[in-house]
């Protein structure tokens, strides 16, 4: 026993011995021979134990065949975390499923997220679907909150202090709103909220949040506190629109039997990334840098959008596979490569259901179907022009001409939040929709002119007083939110 501090003193020198030999003859390799047998404290191959539990929340905020696009990047993202050895117990996902079996789906029961890849849907649980896919129900899962859940599995984030927690997010958005397929949107002033008593639970040690939607940053942008120990990704800045890609007529395109996009540019940037790479080496930040660049196009930014970065950026530094686990296949692929590649083809993500609709319309057979398609087309082109001509009257009304469009699309400085105001913000977007018809998805660009409403000080009675001027005697019909619900 006497001799143990004596030993532990030789097996030190031998190992200052063995490194110093390696580094004097130039020996990398040499040293990398007692990689296996010297384990440093900070290295980041930790076990089980040290590591807890990984949970991941995959959200798919719409519905239809025109937004194929969104649930194929969902259900890819799952295939990747259960190759990566996150349990199905531990993934909630969250996706109408309505694409699977739908109607023009070429291959029934199939999905695809590349022109040449493989069904990613198949096993993927079927958490919350349909009218079970909004934003209560979220929340709550994310609280851990079986309680609070309606419907669906009611499989929950039961994490503890030791675990850590993705997110992936992949949908349209606006200013300061993800969409869902159920109303209201998500609005970030609530998901910050949520953020933040899902940390005072101390019920998780790291978070890690990626987010696929136009104007994501605006999510996050002056509202996203740095000391929640959560890492935010968003496809785009606060003002700027994301992109959907494998699209007909663009290259690289579907099969030519697909009418629909079968990605979006951000989410295959990182999904391809996580598969082409070793997790265990490949860090945060790596990706970030890669995904940065193929999701700016070619730098393009007229074709591709800025991927930005909020929260706690020191999270950066972490390997991938501590929140998208490892899949032991790819050992032998290179932790990293920032290799560009070439342009991607895309749409823009507000045009993808009219590009859809077009498609129909091409390979429609009949005159009577083909009239009904150009109809669809027609009444969601209209409804279109009525809401940007409506704010912009409302604008003019409210300001003066001249003054108004200037003001409603005034963009604040980095920083700072989209509103100071965000109830007056959701009050101003219920009269609009009273008075004028549901925003729906495109409709959400506009969320930065009733934000600007507010932070100019408008009264609700003055605002109100111009939507009626507006949008009298405009005909609602299907778009009338008793029908659709309101956005807020």
């Amino acid at each position: 026993m006497a001799d143990r501090p004596h030993s532990a003193m030789w097996v030190l020198l031998m190992v200052l011995v063995l490194v110093s030999q390696a580094i004097c003859y130039g020996g990398a390799t040499r040293l990398d021979r007692w990689e296996s047998a010297i384990r440093m404290p900070t290295d980041d191959d930790m076990d089980d134990d040290e590591l807890g539990t990984r949970w991941a929340i995959l959200v798919a905020g719409s519905s239809g065949f025109g937004n194929y696009r969104h649930q194929a990047d969902v259900c890819h993202a799952y295939q990747l975390l259960r190759k990566g050895g996150l349990k199905e117990e531990n993934i909630v996902v969250f996706m109408y499923d309505d694409i699977a079996m739908h109607d023009m789906n070429p291959r029934p029961g199939i999905v695809i997220n590349h022109p040449e890849g493989d069904d990613v849907y198949a096993g993927v649980p079927k958490d919350y679907t349909g009218e079970q896919v909004n934003t209560h129900n979220l929340f709550a899962v994310l609280l851990g909150d079986k309680k609070a859940v309606k419907g669906g599995s009611g499989k929950v984030v039961d994490s503890k202090p030791s675990d850590r927690i993705f997110i992936y997010y992949s949908d349209h958005g606006g200013p300061g709103v993800l969409g869902m397929p159920n109303l209201p949107y998500l609005y970030a002033t609530d998901f910050i909220d949520v953020l933040k008593k899902k940390q005072k639970t101390g019920s998780y040690k790291e978070m890690v949040i990626y987010v696929e939607a136009c104007e994501s940053g605006s999510i996050f942008e002056g509202i996203m506190p740095k000391d929640l120990n959560i890492y935010v990704q968003t496809a785009s800045n606060a003002q700027e629109n994301s992109y959907g890609t494998y699209c007909p007529g663009a290259e690289p395109s579907p099969p030519p039997e697909y009418v629909t996009c079968l990605g979006d540019l951000y989410s295959v940037a990182w999904l391809e990334d996580s598969e082409s790479h070793n997790l265990k080496k490949e860090t945060i930040e790596q990706q970030y840098k890669t995904v940065r660049e193929r999701t700016a196009n070619s730098n393009s930014y007229i074709l591709g959008s800025h991927v930005m970065e909020y929260g706690n950026k020191s999270i950066r530094s972490e390997k991938l596979y501590l929140y998208q686990g490892f899949d032991p296949s790819t050992m032998n692929l290179p932790p990293y490569s920032n290799q560009m590649d070439m342009p991607m083809g895309i749409v823009n993500q507000r045009d993808a259901d009219i590009l859809y609709l077009w498609q129909m319309y091409k390979r429609t057979e009949g005159s009577e179907k083909k009239k009904e398609m150009l109809k669809q087309i027609k009444d969601k082109v209209e409804h279109r022009t009525h809401l940007d001509v409506s704010v912009k009257l409302i604008g003019t009304l409210l300001y003066g001409p001249g003054k108004g469009t200037p003001i409603l699309n005034s963009v604040r400085a980095p920083g700072l939040p989209l509103v100071d105001d965000w109830a007056c913000l959701k009050s101003a977007v219920r009269l609009f929709e009273s008075h004028c018809g549901s925003l729906t998805q495109y409709g959400m660009k506009h969320m930065r002119a009733f934000a600007n409403i507010c932070n100019s000080g408008v009264s609700q009675g003055s605002l109100e007083e111009a939507c009626l001027a507006a949008c009298s005697g405009y005909d609602h019909g299907q778009w009338h939110p008793s029908n659709t619900g309101y956005s807020a």
